[in-house]
């Protein structure tokens, strides 16, 4: 066959007579005006009429993406942005409810066993060589993160077959998710309001703040903040934070008990709406938060800072995959999107967010120097730097957050996980909140 692409054959709605678009595509170039199919069965655009249905948190259901991808992929998309705990809840029991899971790494454990995602063929997805090693390979310079605990994507990245829902400890042909986005998570607070610099997590129990605080109430991700904060301050090591045995957790727990009890915390926030509007209004000045949920507080003219602590980061990963009840132009489609999410444009929009492309070089060639330098080199910005939607978020001579990508990335010393006691500490951490 010339070369057609399979986005050409998508969108002329070709996925299923390939060879006879060829055959008439001999004329003149494949996909031109001038050579146009005959006849209604291969020239109906059929791809025009896919629909794939999104489901993932508000960290990358964007409007302005969708609009994008519909652009450059010519079918429909649909999203839905739901809280972690829906987006899990939706992918476990609803596989007709989605084409397209967009997810964390470390609700897989969840997730995969349920048999509703699809394994990924790596061999269809066309930048697997440019996702940074430590997806593909748990390797990352010698730095601190290859020795991170918790759900490390890379521990959850291959299944065993084209047809498993097991996890392989080893590289195979089969993907959970494809990667594409991801941060060195902390804390974040406004230092018109603290006075200071916050350098421990320790700071988030500080009496300072009393009543100026707050933690993510997300039980998988919360309790690795919480635990962050406890060793930070001595008041208890773990031999695993990723993994927490029954006592560590009702250890925890009962600090976190106290620490409300006392009014340490202001509020407790599940989306990212909430954090931004909990930082912004000034009810907490120190609070867990994510990186575009401090952009969006900058954007406002806030100050606001993400601030880099001695004690190290906590990660987290985010990828795509696929319902197990996609077949024909829709699979194909579906492939089509998650090419499209790791070719560069996407990686470029969120970066200037603060997050990180899971392939790095092909986001780069949708920034300018002066974005790459600011946001992956940790370079002084050499012009405004401004978000996806144009608003001004560092200016001339400023400095990210953390510096460097190997900075930051490469000191991720934990990662957003599910535990083997999952069950009981969810059941922990509800009586913690309702206590």
């Amino acid at each position: 066959m010339p070369n057609i692409s399979r986005r050409y054959v998508l969108r002329t709605g070709l996925a299923a007579g390939a060879a006879i678009a060829a055959a008439r595509c001999s004329g003149a170039p494949e996909g031109t005006p001038d050579n146009p199919a005959t006849g209604p069965e291969v020239n109906t655009n059929a791809s025009k009429d896919v629909t794939l249905r999104l489901i993932g948190t508000g960290v990358s259901q964007i409007n302005e993406i969708r609009d994008k991808a519909q652009e450059d992929l010519g079918f429909n998309i649909e999203m839905r942005a739901l809280s972690t705990e829906e987006n899990n809840q939706i992918a476990i029991t609803q596989p007709d409810q989605y084409d397209i899971f967009d997810g964390e790494y470390f609700s897989l454990p969840l997730v995969v066993p349920s048999g509703n995602l699809r394994p990924l063929e790596i061999s269809r997805i066309n930048n697997w060589d440019q996702i940074v090693s430590f997806f593909t390979t748990g390797e990352f310079k010698g730095m601190p993160v290859e020795g991170s605990q918790g759900t490390a994507p890379y521990r959850v990245m291959y299944l065993t077959g084209p047809d498993s829902s097991e996890f392989s400890d080893v590289p195979t042909d089969f993907a959970t998710l494809i990667p594409f986005q991801y941060n060195a998570d902390t804390l974040g607070y406004r230092p018109d309001l603290v006075g200071r610099t916050i350098e421990s997590w320790g700071e988030l129990f500080n009496e300072e703040f009393r009543g100026q605080t707050s933690i993510l109430d997300i039980p998988q991700i919360g309790i690795m903040d919480a635990a962050m904060v406890a060793e930070a301050l001595g008041l208890m090591t773990f031999g695993d934070k990723g993994n927490m045995t029954q006592a560590e957790i009702d250890q925890i727990i009962e600090i976190l008990k106290e620490q409300k009890a006392a009014g340490q915390f202001r509020a407790f926030w599940k989306t990212f709406d909430e954090s931004v509007n909990l930082m912004s209004s000034g009810e907490v000045v120190l609070q867990s938060m994510w990186s575009p949920a401090v952009t969006a507080v900058q954007a406002q003219g806030i100050e606001c800072v993400y601030a880099p602590l001695k004690e190290g980061y906590r990660g987290w990963g985010g990828g795509v995959g696929l319902s197990k009840n996609l077949e024909g132009m829709q699979l194909d489609a579906a492939y089509e999107y998650l090419n499209w999410m790791l070719d560069g444009w996407v990686g470029a929009f969120l970066g200037r967010q603060g997050y990180y492309s899971a392939a790095p070089e092909t986001a780069k060639k949708f920034m300018s120097e002066a974005e790459w330098a600011f946001w992956y080199e940790g370079q002084a910005a050499s012009e405004d730097i401004v978000d996806p939607f144009g608003k001004t978020l560092a200016k001339t001579g400023t400095v990210r957050d953390g510096g460097s990508f190997d900075e930051r990335f490469g000191n991720i010393v934990c990662w957003n996980s599910t535990m083997e006691e999952n069950t009981y500490l969810v059941q922990k951490w509800n009586e913690f909140i309702a206590s």
